[in-house]
């Protein structure tokens, strides 16, 4: 289930996500906030046609996570990826200001999207038009972040609702488990379940 915002040059998602440790098979699960480039289309038919909306290229992303094992609303797992390399994020950064208080700052983030953009290494064309109208949405994009945090949700049940979509990057968690024994088999239980039946497809 992604969320969209969408302005003249860029594209804001936001989603609930769910994470599994390549290392050691702890979970993480919270709201996904991703900064993307929107790629012009050319115009297709007549003017009443639906045009393309086309936002592949990552520029950057806050996941703003708990750890399962952990606090239940602690942000103890919350980081940001300030850059992408084509379609992988930088390593994770960490900043004591985004555990102690996510939401007023990605609220600052969002108040300088033009900044966040030049620091991944793209300037926007027209980086006032794009700044004023998310800095005018941030308390709206915020909202809804929080709405996919992980103190909403409640089960695992329902974390896979939200993340079905994505079901199949949790398979490749799972199947690249440094340490398998260390998974927390009944908390993954729907993704496991639909890797198995994706498995025995023909």
């Amino acid at each position: 289930m992604l969320h969209a915002f969408v302005y003249n040059e860029i594209v804001i998602l936001v989603r609930h996500w769910f994470e599994v440790s390549i290392k050691d098979g702890h979970l993480e699960h919270g709201a996904r906030i991703e900064l993307r480039l929107r790629s012009p289309q050319p115009h297709r038919g007549t003017e009443s046609a639906a045009q393309k909306i086309v936002a592949d290229q990552p520029l950057w992303r806050a996941d703003l996570f708990d750890r399962i094992d952990g606090v239940h609303g602690g942000f103890e797992a919350a980081h940001f990826h300030p850059r992408f390399h084509d379609a992988e994020p930088c390593e994770r950064h960490w900043a004591d200001e985004v555990k102690a208080a996510p939401w007023d700052w990605l609220h600052d983030q969002l108040s300088d999207i033009a900044g966040v953009a030049a620091a991944a290494g793209v300037r926007l064309r027209d980086p006032a038009a794009d700044s004023e109208q998310v800095r005018a949405d941030a308390p709206a994009i915020v909202a809804v972040a929080r709405s996919r945090a992980a103190i909403q949700c409640g089960t695992k049940e329902q974390c896979y609702a939200w993340t079905q979509d994505a079901a199949g990057s949790v398979h490749l968690m799972l199947d690249r488990l440094a340490r398998p024994e260390l998974l927390d088999r009944d908390r993954v239980s729907p993704w496991l379940a639909s890797r198995n039946a994706a498995h025995r497809a023909p």
